[in-house]
């Protein structure tokens, strides 16, 4: 198996996200902010894969020794440096995290409940209890939950998958639909921080990004039928999670338009 039998094997969830609904649900202001209250989650939690891959991938404790893979080892770093250190509209360094919260404040999102979870985290160190013991639609419960336990496992293959498929692969072409939306909606709207964080993601994750982490994908399963084998059942697992959680932000809009009638 390879890459693109990988790619074909999953081509069907790949077209359920594409055409979504949701992208057409996004109308109003309150629609946008109910997005970006429920879609931050998975933003944040891919930085957690992404560390995960960095901590199996590279040398991060001392005495230093050098990791296997000199080719994964650079693949890594190189994604890690813009996704947690990249350049904001404004010039300043943050985090791909960082700067969408930064955007969601800017156009009036809440991030309470989410200030909220993540003090939980840190309280109860223990992720999974947060997680249960959150507000947050079920949905999003269960895709948290499944990044979680992907990490858990350990396995390097299966946390690339993840975070390869599940999302970098995906995040051009979403995220291309999304700013559609945008700029058809609220024209008059200044929202230039967050469609700078979605093209910035375009950019990144068509050009540089999305190829790297399939060379990465690659470099790790090589030869071996049943990383392969894993790597396509995670796959569509993570899509499956991510079609879950876009259900779930397609019925959070839902619920607020019935409550306006």
């Amino acid at each position: 198996m390879n890459i693109t039998a990988i790619n074909e094997r999953i081509q069907s969830q790949k077209e359920i996200l594409w055409q979504h609904p949701l992208y057409e649900k996004v109308k109003t202001m309150d629609d946008l902010h109910k997005f970006l209250e429920n879609h931050v989650y998975a933003v944040w939690d891919f930085m957690s894969l992404l560390k995960a891959l960095q901590s199996k991938l590279t040398c991060t404790t001392t005495p230093w020794i050098a990791s296997a893979n000199p080719e994964t080892r650079y693949l890594i770093n190189e994604i890690v440096l813009a996704e947690e250190s990249d350049l904001t509209l404004d010039g300043k360094r943050l985090s791909h995290f960082e700067m969408y919260v930064e955007a969601m404040h800017s156009c009036g999102a809440q991030t309470t409940t989410l200030e909220t979870f993540l003090q939980n985290v840190q309280e109860t160190k223990n992720v999974f209890i947060a997680i249960k013991q959150s507000n947050l639609h079920p949905n999003v419960k269960s895709f948290l939950d499944f990044t979680f336990r992907i990490i858990e496992e350990g396995k390097t293959h299966k946390i690339a998958a993840a975070f390869t498929f599940g999302r970098e692969d995906l995040i051009p072409s979403m995220f291309t639909e999304i700013l559609k939306n945008f700029q058809q909606h609220f024209p008059d709207t200044d929202l230039s921080k967050l469609i700078y964080y979605f093209e910035r993601h375009i950019e990144l994750d068509a050009d540089e990004h999305g190829p790297m982490a399939m060379q990465m994908i690659t470099e790790l399963c090589k030869d071996d039928a049943q990383k392969w084998a894993a790597v396509e059942e995670v796959s569509i697992q993570a899509l499956e999670k991510r079609i879950g959680l876009w259900d779930a932000i397609e019925e959070a809009i839902y619920k607020r338009e019935v409550e306006l009638i």
